[in-house]
């Protein structure tokens, strides 16, 4: 598995929206990937959906420097009237 570094500002969220470290752990190992943001940032990057049911989670994930290394750039509890029901895709505006 690939190291995990979490940038201040994911560790700055996960704190205020109280988010344990082993549902973001656990959303990198087991997660899928939903949309790519390879194209938007300078390293590859990508938004990952974890969780189950009730409690879905969604972690931005960029490679690090180095390439056994993933960055954890924000993690948060996605808002039902923005996605579909599965947290999948975004809602049309």
């Amino acid at each position: 598995m690939k190291k995990t570094v979490y940038r201040l500002h994911a560790v700055q969220r996960m704190f205020e929206r109280s988010i344990p470290l082993n549902k973001v752990r656990q959303t990198l190992e087991r997660g899928e990937t939903i949309e790519d943001y390879s194209n938007e940032m300078s390293a590859p990057s990508r938004l990952i959906l974890g969780g189950q049911g009730r409690n879905p989670l969604h972690v931005v994930v960029s490679e690090g420097v180095q390439a056994d290394e993933a960055v954890v750039i924000t993690a948060y509890v996605p808002e039902p009237s923005q996605w579909t029901r599965d947290f999948k895709r975004r809602r049309s505006p």
